[in-house]
């Protein structure tokens, strides 16, 4: 169970903004929700190299208190880093929800 306490971590929800480009496409704008305490923990690591460079993709849970809207094509952000949110799972009961994130970054 997490604490109030263990919520440390400083972070942005961010939820995507789709412009269409007169193409056809879209251009994905990132707009800030809201500001909230979370706890991060992280999971797995896995680095690769390919054409594009080394990269580095981390999976973490984030812990934040219960609120409704929080959505898998949202991410946090915190500081330079961005988590990805890629599932949300809505612990009501502890009036927490946990998200499973991914971290990528590029070297």
């Amino acid at each position: 169970m997490t604490r109030a306490g263990e919520l440390r971590v400083r972070l942005a929800l961010e939820a995507p903004q789709r412009t269409a480009d007169g193409g056809g496409g879209a251009t994905i704008s990132w707009i800030a929700t809201t500001s909230l305490w979370g706890a991060l923990r992280p999971l797995s690591r896995r680095e690769r190299t390919g054409a594009g460079g080394r990269l580095s993709q981390v999976t973490h849970d984030i812990t934040i208190r219960h609120r409704t809207g929080v959505l898998p094509d949202m991410r946090f952000t915190s500081g330079a880093r961005t988590f990805a949110i890629l599932a949300v799972l809505d612990d009501g009961s502890r009036n927490r929800i946990i998200c499973h994130c991914r971290e990528e970054t590029r070297a």
